[in-house]
């Protein structure tokens, strides 16, 4: 019998086959490939994470996924966020559609911390943003051509070029101009270029209208004691008569007492009271709300009367400043009319934008 100390490294049997002997795994060596006690490097698959490991890399987005789980719940109920103090709630829905910046900015975050849950948190809340959103750009109403194009615009009272301005409005090729904030000094500038196209025309206070069709009556609207600054027109439309509300609430404003919006809030009461006295089927509301359609403030006037954006499909809108436009304040409200298309005007010597809607009355 052979001695086997003559042969130190036997044949190993290694994966179905022989291996060399100097490729077979020496004692000592620990099975899972790891670096064994001596420090010598080994070959062979890294370790799997450990619990410790896992723990932290769930850990490391923990800030950005709450904060995007807080921002969809933000979204979904925003109107449970109580209006007191300082009408919170009306200041965040007015600007609740700048909380999809916070999707990009999160989803960056949980990258860079490479956070499986943070991504999926932000992810979710893009998904609610879309859905609350989506109407908005997803609307339209087919293939329904318009027999009336509107416009309004909140002029300012400080219009450098009333005449300008006027111009920008004819290029809409308009049968319906509102105007908000007209003065007495610069009404003849806006005469002077507008009763060119639109021959009929009303004026109360710092509200006008022009329409290419006969306004056959019109009257003041007293929504805020002591202002003029709201109308209601009779136009002999391409269909029937067209109840028209050219409005102007008042002001809000961000302070230290919070968002200022009672003394709107007390108009719209008043001006809800006139619509539900609305007699014609056919109604066209134009005006600066100064308020966005998600400002529960607004609610009584849009249970009423619908904003066209929702409608036509065509995005925000946003009208005010005019020199970076953050919310719609601007508006055209329709009821018994479809509308088919709205948009927003080029920039004027004010400091809103002008917007425009096709309808189908």
């Amino acid at each position: 019998m052979a001695d086997l100390r003559e042969d130190p490294y036997p044949d190993v049997y290694v994966g179905g086959g022989f291996s060399d002997p100097a490729e077979a795994s020496l004692p000592g060596t620990p099975p899972d490939g790891t670096t064994p006690p001596d420090g010598t490097p080994t070959t062979g698959p890294g370790p799997e994470p450990g619990p410790d490991r896992r723990r932290a890399m769930w850990r490391a987005g923990r800030i950005p996924g709450a904060v995007a789980v807080v921002t969809g719940l933000v979204l979904v109920c925003h109107s449970f966020v109580p209006n007191t103090p300082g009408n919170l709630g009306s200041l965040l829905e007015t600007l609740l559609p700048w909380t999809g910046l916070a999707v990009p900015a999160l989803l960056l975050a949980a990258l860079l911390r490479r956070s499986v849950p943070a991504v999926i948190a932000t992810l979710l809340l893009g998904a609610v943003w879309f859905a609350v959103f989506a109407p908005l750009f997803l609307g339209g109403r087919g293939d329904a051509e318009p027999n009336l194009t509107v416009v309004t615009h909140n002029v300012n009272a400080d219009n450098p070029d009333p005449a300008a301005t006027a111009r920008t409005l004819l290029a809409a090729d308009p049968d319906l101009v509102a105007l908000e904030e007209v003065t007495d000094d610069a009404l003849p500038a806006y005469r002077k270029v507008l009763d060119r196209r639109l021959t009929h025309s009303v004026h109360i206070g710092t509200v006008a209208l022009w329409s290419r069709y006969p306004i056959t009556e019109s009257r003041r609207l007293t929504i805020d004691p002591g202002w003029s600054r709201s109308l209601r027109a009779l136009v002999r439309g391409p269909n029937g008569p067209l109840a028209v509300y050219v409005v102007h609430l008042p002001s809000v404003r961000v302070g230290a007492s919070g968002f200022t919006v009672a003394r709107r809030d007390d108009t719209l009461t008043t001006l809800d009271r006139f619509l539900d006295h609305e007699r014609q089927k056919r109604v066209v509301l134009l005006g600066d709300l100064n308020g966005t359609t998600t400002d529960r403030g607004l609610a009584p006037l849009t249970s009423r009367l619908t904003p066209v954006e929702d409608l036509a499909g065509t995005g925000f809108g946003f009208s005010w400043p005019a020199a970076f436009p953050i919310a719609r304040i601007d508006h055209i409200l329709t009821r018994g009319v479809t509308p088919t298309d709205a948009w927003t005007l080029p920039a004027t010597g004010s400091d809103h934008r002008p917007i425009a809607a096709g309808l189908r009355t």
